[in-house]
């Protein structure tokens, strides 16, 4: 059982602190965090670094943690960039990048990324597919329905061989089954209840079963948004407003775990039970605060 801690990410205007960002990400590396993780939202009111900016600054920050993004919403990117992008972190942190990655679904602002979603998931998959010829091959020669490549090469190719894990962040049961023919590991989102995570690790478990690959190097995540507080109502209540500022939603609260400690370990350990190997936990306020309790109150109780 392995759990992680989500990278900080508030970035109000003049506001950013350095100083407590490098803190928070060396005492998440002391606290044993298996990885820490970011999300990717490009448009929308909450003031949200870039996931990837994010990750390399963490890089910079400590040693050993593992730093990745949950997920790349990878339509909206150029498949080449974006490798390249990712093949050059993975050298800079000696081989501790995660990838995660998603095809946005359709109700997506794609004109504002001059994307038609009109094939959207042959998009996704060509585009992965596109990245892994970059990452893996010394001369790419690729034709496809949106991208063509002849006798091009990319270098660095990425630290870790043949290429850092590569984790679907999946809904539909069709993503599911896509995400065990083309990944290494299913990322339940933090906007899924503990309940719909456990059908979809159903789903996975059966394609895992119908497939002829290694099923044991096929891991299960999910991100769970937690907000602790001895004082459950005020716990609910910060919880709810965070939520509403990073989804501009209605009522999300029912995703999240809050409370008191004893009622963080029931939910957590209620998601470890769905069929999580991996937990993301995701303050949704005072993120160094949590990030202690999470490693003094919750973990060692549910391990």
């Amino acid at each position: 059982m392995r759990f992680a801690i989500s990278i900080p990410q508030d970035l109000d205007d003049h506001k950013f602190d350095p100083d407590g960002f490098r803190a928070f990400m060396r005492r998440a590396e002391e606290l044993d965090f298996d990885s820490a993780w970011t999300q990717e939202q490009v448009l929308g009111n909450a003031a949200r670094s870039s996931p990837l900016e994010a990750m390399t600054f963490a890089a910079a920050c400590t040693e050993r943690i593992r730093l990745g993004c949950s997920v790349f919403v990878t339509p909206l990117h150029s498949p080449v960039h974006l490798a390249k992008s990712l093949s050059t972190l993975d050298q800079l942190s000696r081989g501790r990048v995660e990838v995660g990655v998603g095809s946005g679904g359709q109700g997506r602002m794609f004109s504002a990324f001059n994307v038609d979603p009109e094939g959207l998931i042959t998009r996704f998959v060509e585009g992965l597919n596109l990245m892994k010829a970059c990452w893996t091959q010394p001369s790419i020669d690729f034709d496809g329905r949106f991208w063509q490549l002849q006798d091009a090469a990319m270098e660095p190719k990425p630290f870790q061989k043949p290429h850092p894990p590569i984790w679907f962040g999946a809904r539909h049961p069709n993503a599911l089954r896509r995400a065990v023919a083309h990944g290494d590991g299913f990322f339940g989102a933090g906007s899924t209840t503990t309940e719909k995570f456990a059908e979809q690790v159903g789903i996975v478990r059966e394609a895992l079963a119908e497939s002829d690959r290694d099923t044991a190097g096929f891991r299960i995540a999910k991100r769970v948004y937690v907000g602790m507080d001895d004082d459950a109502d005020r716990a609910r209540e910060r919880s709810a407003a965070a939520l509403g500022r990073l989804y501009g939603l209605g009522d999300l609260l029912p995703v999240a775990v809050t409370g008191p400690p004893e009622e963080c370990v029931r939910g957590i350990r209620d998601v470890v039970d769905a069929g999580a190997e991996l937990v993301l936990l995701t303050p949704l306020f005072d993120d160094a605060e949590q990030m202690e309790r999470f490693a003094a109150e919750v973990i060692p109780e549910v391990r």
